[in-house]
C-alpha cells in the first residue's frame, strides 16, 4: 500500500520510499524529511480540489504532499495483516 492510498487518520508505518528513476531527487528529499523505514505516519487531511494536497504527519511534523509524491512512500497499516 502507498501513502496516497491511506484512509484519513489511519495509523501506518513507512516501509520504504521508492525511487522512480536513478538519482530521484524527490525520493531522496522525502527520506531527508523523515519518511524512513519504521517511522509512524498518518494522513491528517485532503485538500478540497481533487483531494490534493495531502496533509501528512510524520512524528510531530506535518507536510503537504502531492498525490504523486505520497505514492512513492510504501507503508504498512498498523493493526492490519500484510
Amino acid at each position: 500500500m502507498t501513502l496516497s492510498d491511506l484512509p484519513l487518520h489511519a495509523p501506518a508505518r513507512v516501509e520504504d520510499v521508492q525511487d522512480m528513476h536513478p538519482n530521484d531527487a524527490i525520493a531522496r528529499r522525502l527520506r531527508e524529511l523523515g519518511f524512513v523505514s519504521g517511522e509512524e505516519v498518518r494522513l491528517v487531511a485532503r485538500g478540497p480540489v481533487g483531494g490534493e494536497p495531502l496533509l501528512i504527519q510524520v512524528g510531530f511534523t506535518r507536510f503537504a504532499l502531492r498525490r504523486s509524491e505520497a505514492a512513492r512512500v510504501r507503508i504498512q497499516r498498523e493493526g492490519v495483516a500484510p
